[in-house]
């Protein structure tokens, strides 16, 4: 047995996108009529209608664009705001399909009790939470290593055991969290430097919190992701590092863990 839900979003507690308004908005998209689009959902062209006039009319941009007049029943495009309304939708759908699949399998259904439902809250105090998608997963004896694409382009290695692979269920593409603790983070001013470590992020320093003993170092690397490293405050003073100076972050592939 498992959870099932279907995914609402509302506007003034009035709801506007379902999945079935969605799958019209994507028919839309493929045939350029609402009339067509409509019975390939299927649904009655005056319903149809009246979800696009809805959809239009609680959205602070028109999502969909329509001519009136013709056998077919007028053409119809969407906007750039509905094509990322679509993909916004669709990727909210996957976090909330995820949390369905975790909740099942917490759950007792023999007795209705929940293993551990503090298990889907969880906050962990790991400094270092940048999510990517997972592009290689290679298998040795024991270990393996996975290769997570990040958002700034970089490629992020992390050395799990096996076993963990299997119980995450890690596939290629999925939508994977690699965390690491800014103690594990190592700064370093020359960007060529040759070394073991197999991550070595390049950035600029975007903020430096001091301390008596250690400091604070953030790293923008590029699209939003900031990697935080803590380090001495006398090896900030040694390298000289300074806001926007770059630097590269280095990372052991063992210091990297993988949440799902």
């Amino acid at each position: 047995m498992e959870f099932t839900s279907s995914l609402a979003i509302l506007n003034s507690q009035t709801p506007f996108l379902l999945e079935k308004r969605i799958k019209l908005l994507k028919e839309i998209a493929i045939v350029g009529s609402i009339s067509k689009a409509a019975k390939n959902v299927p649904m009655s062209y005056k319903t149809a209608w009246e979800a696009i006039d809805t959809i239009n009319n609680l959205c602070p941009e028109k999502v969909v664009t329509k001519e009136t007049g013709g056998v077919g029943g007028g053409g119809a495009k969407l906007t750039p705001y509905g094509k990322n309304l679509i993909e916004t939708y669709e990727k909210v759908q996957y976090e909330h399909e995820k949390f369905l699949k975790t909740l099942s399998n917490l759950t007792d259904f023999n007795t209705g009790s929940l293993k551990s439902l503090r298990r889907i809250n969880m906050q962990l105090s790991t400094r270092n939470q940048i999510q990517g998608v997972v592009e290689l997963i290679n298998k040795g004896g024991v270990n393996s290593e996975v290769f997570i694409k990040l958002k700034s382009g970089y490629t992020l290695v992390a050395i799990i055991t096996n076993s963990a692979v299997d119980s995450l269920d890690l596939q290629i593409e999925d939508e994977v969290t690699s965390l690491f603790k800014s103690s594990s983070v190592l700064v370093t001013t020359d960007c060529s430097l040759t070394i073991s470590a197999r991550n070595k992020l390049q950035g600029k320093i975007t903020n430096i919190t001091d301390g008596e003993v250690n400091s604070e170092v953030s790293i923008d690397i590029g699209n939003g992701d900031i990697v935080a490293a803590i380090i001495t405050s006398d090896s900030v003073k040694s390298l000289g590092l300074k806001v926007f100076d770059e630097v590269s972050a280095v990372i052991k592939a063992s210091d990297v863990m993988i949440g799902k």
